[in-house]
Parts: C-alpha cells; structure tokens; sequence
C-alpha cells in the first residue's frame, strides 16, 4: 500500500520540477544582438529598384564584418543595428548611404593608345593604376577620336540598393581584429600606367 501511495505521489513531484526545468531553458535564450564591436555573419541578396539581383550570398558563405568599424555602407550597417541571430529584414539603402551620388568630376579623359584594343567597348570594365599604385576598377563611358572617357565613380555609385538579409552569427571579435578602411570610393586619380581590361 506504501509503494501504490509512493507512484501516486510521483506525478506531484516531476510537476513540481519541471517548470524550474523549463525556467532554466528560457535564462539560456540566446540574447545576442547587432552592436558595436560585434563580428557578424549574414547572407544576403542585394537587388536593384527594379528587382534584378546584383550580388548574392546564397550557395556561398556568409559575409562577415565587425560591426561599426566601417566596413558596411552606412545605410546597411544603421539597419543592421539591434537584430539576432535568425532575424531577417528587407532593407532599402538610397545612395547618399550607400555609395554616393555620381561625381562628375570623377571622368577623366585617358589617351587611346594607353587603352588594350579589347577595352574600346562602352561599358568595359579595366583596372586603372593610379600614381600611388591603387588599382580602381573603371568603366569605360565614351570613346572619342584621340581619347577614352573613364567613369571612375564605383559601379553602384548613385543607385539605391535593396537587400534582402539574414544574421546567420553573432560572435565577439577576434583579439587581433583591427579596423577595415572604410567601403566609400576612393578619390579619383589621373592614371599612370595603361588599363588592362579587369579580370572577371
């Protein structure tokens, strides 16, 4: 009779014991978030306005930056702030947060002969060396009798952008991590040295 009372008993206990159980379970919710000093990992798909896909992360692996270092354009990274790991968002980056509006001052004139012949194609892309020896991928915009006229603004500079992204890791940063030169175009430069059509 002891024993039969004992197993009635039981169900009383484990009912008192799992909800401590199921309390512990929630103070190991994963609470990570996007915030300064973070390495974050996500996938994205970026689009233009009129849904074409530019760039995709699918069947690759994520991308990752350390979070307010400068290593996202603006827009992205302000949207990025405060999300966990698994959410996802639809952000749209106008390109005054992106990669600017289109500089003017930035096509410059380059003599026909320091062109490869493959390069006289409107919209080209050759990597031009500057004095200092940065390599800035340019397109090719007019080509006129003596000369090549360069647009060396950076291929998505005055387009808004659309990005379809997901946190895939939220992690501190390495000890060793150092900040990355910001992403925004470097200033336009005369070219020292012939293009050479960039390698795709």
């Amino acid at each position: 009779m002891r024993i039969y009372r004992y197993l009635l008993a039981a169900p009383v206990v484990l009912m008192l014991i799992c909800p401590e159980i199921s309390s512990g379970a929630e103070k190991t919710k994963d609470d990570r978030v996007v915030k300064d000093g973070m390495s974050v990992s996500f996938d994205y798909t970026l689009k233009d306005t009129d849904g074409k896909v530019i760039e995709t992360s699918k069947g690759k692996a994520p991308l990752n930056y350390i979070h307010g270092q400068k290593q996202m354009i603006p827009g992205l990274e302000k949207e990025l702030t405060g999300m966990k790991v698994g959410g996802e968002k639809h952000v749209t980056v106008k390109p005054e947060d992106a990669y600017g509006p289109i500089n003017k001052s930035a096509f410059q004139e380059v003599p026909k002969e320091k062109i490869p012949a493959n390069g006289l194609k409107v919209g080209t892309i050759l990597a031009l060396k500057s004095p200092d020896g940065r390599v800035t991928p340019t397109r090719v915009a007019e080509i006129k009798e003596k000369t090549v006229v360069m647009d060396m603004n950076h291929p998505m500079a005055g387009k808004t952008l659309v990005f379809d992204v997901k946190i895939v890791d939220i992690q501190p940063p390495p000890a060793s991590a150092s900040p990355a030169s910001p992403t925004a175009p470097a200033k336009p430069e005369a070219p020292a040295k012939a293009a050479e059509p960039a390698k795709k």
